[in-house]
């Protein structure tokens, strides 16, 4: 049998480093759960976003607190966070919004260095509203001519077409309350775009 030599053997430091690696790796998933958990429960507080997301989101927000007079606080009234509204689709969506905002912005506002006025990166998408308002589409009476030609408008023209948001502005005021707050001079200009564009075809 071949004597082992001084240098067959793990040196002390180098086994030390070995045993730690597996360590490093808990501690590392340990944080990433953590961070995801923490992000999960700031994210449903509408105060934390406009911690940061001062304009127009804080303004939003101290309206939100009392009578609806945009569309975002009325689906306040109705105990709809911000996430909701800025996050997709079922557990997908809301894992995106996760980790493409909520966790980035709750590690940035601990660590101080974020953006302030904070602005949102992720547009919200017709999916986000359809996700609560997907009946609105189904109904084809002359009522409703918008929403029913607006999926042709989009297949059409998807880089010119009118999005949901482009209508129904959230947070901006002086809009009619029981037309879902939709300010008439922008929807207007909304309209007769769309017009146009199916007069083209």
């Amino acid at each position: 049998m071949a004597k082992q030599t001084r240098s067959d053997k793990p040196s002390p430091t180098r086994s030390r480093w070995l045993l730690l690696i597996p360590a490093l790796f808990a501690l590392a998933a340990v944080v990433a759960v953590a961070g995801l958990a923490s992000a999960i429960q700031v994210e449903n507080h509408d105060a934390f976003c406009a911690s940061c997301h001062t304009e127009p989101e804080s303004e939003y927000y101290q309206r939100s607190l009392s009578a609806p007079v945009d569309l975002a606080s009325a689906h306040t009234a109705k105990d709809v966070a911000c996430i909701q509204c800025h996050s997709g689709p079922g557990t997908g969506g809301r894992l995106q919004a996760i980790s493409s905002v909520a966790a980035p912005d709750l590690f940035a506002y601990l660590g101080g260095k974020y953006r302030k006025p904070a602005v949102v990166t992720v547009p919200i998408g017709d999916d986000h509203c359809l996700k609560c308002h997907a009946e609105v589409t189904s109904r084809q009476d002359f009522n409703n001519h918008f929403h029913a030609f607006l999926p042709r408008w989009q297949a059409q023209a998807p880089q010119e077409a009118a999005t949901c948001i482009d209508c129904h502005q959230a947070h901006v005021t002086g809009g009619l309350r029981d037309v879902a707050f939709l300010e008439e001079t922008h929807t207007v200009a909304v309209c007769q775009h769309c017009h146009a564009s199916i007069r083209e075809e």
